[in-house]
């Protein structure tokens, strides 16, 4: 056999047509390559490429691909096709699990799920205070929260030196 490369610059050179024919020729018989055949077979028929005459097949062409032979089964397992029925007794999901049998969640089932999701997030915010930037953010908030108080503060007391009545000096 020759090289691969100049096979490849060989098959570059050739028309549509011709490297159809090859492939096609190539192809029969072989029953790994039967989609590739078909789809060439398909292209021929469509016209879109036209055969060349002188490209001869070096086996014998057959219409169709030998059909593939599942290989045998030793006897040793047995028919597993069939989907196995646990035993009665058992717990089923679909009898459990939170689930009625309707397939509807039950309220407990729904509760834990709930109690599970709130009790994560508690989690989550307890470590994101412990972290660096989430004792800085609760530093700033504090900051905040005593500026707007002392603020709101001398708002009242300022208000509170407009309020004397007149009448009582």
């Amino acid at each position: 056999m020759s090289d691969n490369s100049d096979i490849a610059s060989r098959l570059a050179g050739l028309s549509d047509a011709e490297l159809a024919g090859v492939l096609l020729v190539a192809t029969a018989g072989r029953p790994g390559f039967a989609a590739v055949h078909a789809a060439l077979v398909g292209l021929l028929e469509s016209g879109d490429v036209v055969p060349q005459g002188d490209v001869t097949p070096a086996t014998a062409f057959e219409a169709a691909a030998p059909p593939v032979q599942a290989p045998e089964v030793s006897g040793q397992v047995e028919d597993i096709s069939a989907v196995p029925v646990p035993p009665s007794g058992i717990f089923t999901p679909a009898a459990g699990g939170g689930y009625s049998d309707s397939g509807v969640p039950t309220f407990e089932s729904v509760r834990d799920r709930v109690e599970q999701r709130f009790g994560t997030a508690q989690g989550m915010s307890e470590l994101d205070r412990q972290t660096p930037a989430g004792r800085r953010a609760d530093e700033q908030w504090e900051a905040r929260e005593k500026a707007a108080r002392e603020r709101l503060d001398r708002i009242r007391k300022s208000l509170h030196g407009n309020d004397i009545d007149p009448d009582q000096s």
